[in-house]
């Protein structure tokens, strides 16, 4: 039973951290580039609308549901070590909790927060506002490398779940019966 609900646990926690990975690259491939050739004010004005319409059901769930199925898989993951693609397991998991969630709220986050109390009219908004698309997005290449690495070992630990041969995917059309 717990190699079944591995296996959904992994493919689901994959399939977030791929789509999260796009998330992310998104932002710093082209969004955060066109916000930054706004002008100060209408550059911060635009990212703190972003950062509220971000906390939606489907988002949220997106990012910290993936991050909840990885914490489960990091959990329970080091009971079973002895079978074959558990270190790919654990560490795909372990990649998106620290480099995709730890990230996104130690720095991230803070960062939008701050944002959001510049006053835009001030001469300091400026600089703040061009120091903040930098840090920002440097540190948002973190989470794009930290949730692509993550799917990537969650996907070669498909291959190698059940048995050391490639993965039965039957319990993922178990769970969805």
């Amino acid at each position: 039973m717990i190699n079944r609900w591995t296996v959904v646990l992994t493919f689901a926690s994959a399939l977030g951290s791929g789509l999260n990975a796009g998330v992310f690259f998104a932002f710093s491939s082209f969004v955060m580039k066109a916000l930054a050739r706004l002008s100060p004010s209408q550059g911060m004005a635009a990212m703190n609308t972003i950062n509220v319409v971000a906390v939606t059901p489907v988002f949220m769930t997106a990012l910290f549901g993936t991050g909840a199925a990885c914490l489960l898989l990091a959990v329970v993951t080091p009971f079973t070590w002895h079978k074959p693609g558990r270190a790919y397991v654990f560490l795909g998991a372990v990649c998106y909790l620290v480099g995709a969630i730890l990230v996104t709220m130690v720095f991230n986050v803070p960062r939008n927060h701050a944002l959001a109390g510049v006053d835009p009219s001030t001469v300091d908004a400026g600089r703040r506002w061009t120091e903040f698309v930098r840090s920002w997005t440097m540190w948002n290449h973190v989470r794009i490398v930290a949730a692509l690495t993550a799917a990537a070992f969650l996907t070669l630990a498909l291959r190698s779940l059940q048995d050391g041969t490639i993965a039965n995917l039957e319990p993922l059309a178990g769970a969805v019966r």
